[in-house]
């Protein structure tokens, strides 16, 4: 199975991540660790007040383009005009791009900027996810200093602690833990990763079309890996650099219910953070194929231009409980489909119309 996200291509949309924070949070950080990944196309938009502040080398060689976004806070602009221009240029197919990364002023509005996402006018892309970095050293006395939890964690699809390895080893465990309570107290549903130097697992995020980079292209950004590796190298640690997702798949070989197939997506295997794939439909006259994804709670559904011979499902996370997914998503083929749906089809349209 190709690792590259299904929606993504010809006939699909490029997923747009946005990476919100306070200032000094860790964003840059996070956002230069995913441009080394191997093999991946990545489109990038930076503001901070019209500071393009991703490493020049990564740009260079990683990034196919980069936009900046100048005149203030992203969610702020009038119309979104400029971002949404931005996102045009980057989603255009030419450049084939895996992701579009969106790092944000660190005075930007994690809700504003996600309905900006939501409500963009550019029809190459779909909403991939919202991350909100947050410093575990300085958090409480920036961002969560009232009796209730902060608005923007609800906002957010995965919450990124970082610099927890430099909290006092007496307090770390108690701050993390009334980090995640905050957290969870907002947004029951966000799924929360440790991470050191903005590290995580590109898995969460996007897919890359291959595991290693095209010949002749992307040199700089390999030179940077490497570079990177080499000043980490040899360096003890008592906490790893970052957890790692895990998978689970199935292959479809026939239609799915499109009940069963909703009921999934809104009620997704336990520790999945993204879910999704390829499925034929039957309809009341013909079946169909969709693209679905899903990113925290956000469900995007797309049409086929032909059903797949065999469709597949998969369901990622980093604490993704493996037995249940593989369960659940073959319990989507595994509905007798004798005759059209008609009350799935209604809600499988439902969100496809809301995709658009």
């Amino acid at each position: 199975m190709p690792h590259r996200d299904p929606a993504v291509g010809r006939f699909g949309r490029v997923p747009v991540v946005a990476i919100t924070g306070h200032l000094g949070a860790g964003k840059t950080s996070l956002l230069n660790h995913l441009l080394r990944t191997p093999g991946a196309r990545i489109g990038v938009v930076v503001n901070d007040f019209g500071a393009l502040n991703v490493d020049a080398a990564l740009v260079t060689g990683q990034v196919d383009d980069a936009a900046g976004i100048s005149g203030g806070c992203l969610c702020c602009l009038p119309d979104a005009g400029g971002f949404d221009d931005a996102l045009e240029r980057l989603a255009h197919p030419r450049l084939r791009l895996d992701v579009i990364l969106v790092e944000a002023s660190g005075v930007a509005d994690p809700a504003a900027l996600a309905r900006v996402i939501r409500f963009s006018g550019v029809e190459r892309v779909r909403p991939g996810g919202l991350i909100d970095v947050i410093d575990a050293v300085e958090h409480f006395r920036t961002i969560d200093t009232r009796p209730e939890p902060p608005a923007r964690y609800g906002a957010a699809t995965l919450v990124v602690i970082g610099k927890s390895d430099l909290l006092p080893r007496a307090e770390r465990t108690a701050t993390l833990q009334r980090i995640a309570e905050r957290v969870r107290e907002r947004n029951p549903h966000a799924q929360l990763a440790l991470s050191r130097q903005g590290r995580i697992d590109p898995a969460l995020v996007f897919d890359a079309v291959r595991e290693d980079d095209p010949d002749d292209e992307l040199p700089i950004a390999a030179l940077v890996r490497e570079e990177a590796e080499r000043a980490h190298h040899g360096r003890p640690s008592e906490h790893p650099d970052h957890e790692h997702a895990h998978a689970a798949s199935v292959a479809l070989a026939g239609s799915v219910d499109p009940t069963a197939l909703i009921d999934l997506l809104e009620d997704p295997p336990a520790g999945a953070y993204r879910l999704k794939g390829r499925v034929r439909v039957r309809g009341p006259r013909a079946e169909r194929g969709y693209l679905v994804n899903l990113v925290g709670r956000t469900v995007h559904i797309a049409p086929l231009p032909d059903p797949p011979a065999v469709g597949e499902l998969v369901a990622i996370g980093l604490h993704l409980d493996a037995v249940d997914a593989q369960r659940r998503m073959e319990a989507v083929s595994a509905v007798p489909v004798e005759r059209p749906d008609a009350a799935g089809l209604r809600r499988l349209q439902r969100y496809r119309r809301l995709s658009d």
